[in-house]
């Protein structure tokens, strides 16, 4: 049986199975590895403030996450596609490990998050 999503362990545990995911993805693990080149040590870290703020309101990330997307846009151009995919990759994940209030709240979250980012970097309105 899975268990719920209950504090920073388990929002790691996420965080570090969905970018194992990403890292291997053939439609956007590019962006990462390659034109974002993202430092994983550094960003990891920072993933896990941002999702733990997300689901319990912990305050601790105070980064802009609008900000650092957009300048991604700008070096390579994001489309309607790749959101789906992060998405489609985060929700499997969440399913794959945990289940519960605080999983459908990730998921919820998730969802919201990438719309919002998508209609703002993109243009794109999914789902209208």
């Amino acid at each position: 049986m899975k268990k719920d999503i209950e504090g920073r362990k388990e929002i790691c545990q996420l965080v570090d199975a969905f970018y194992e995911k990403v890292r291997k993805d053939a439609s956007i693990g590019f962006i990462f590895n390659d034109i974002a080149q993202v430092d994983w040590v550094h960003h990891l870290p920072v993933m896990y403030d941002f999702w733990e703020n997300v689901l319990f309101q912990t305050g601790h990330y105070t980064g802009n996450p609008m900000v650092t997307h957009t300048q991604l846009h700008q070096k390579f151009p994001l489309t309607g596609e790749h959101f789906a995919q992060w998405k489609k990759l985060f929700l499997e994940t969440i399913e794959e490990h945990f289940e519960g209030p605080n999983a459908d709240l990730a998921r919820q979250r998730a969802l919201s998050i990438a719309g919002v980012m998508e209609r703002k970097i993109v243009g794109n309105f999914p789902g209208l």
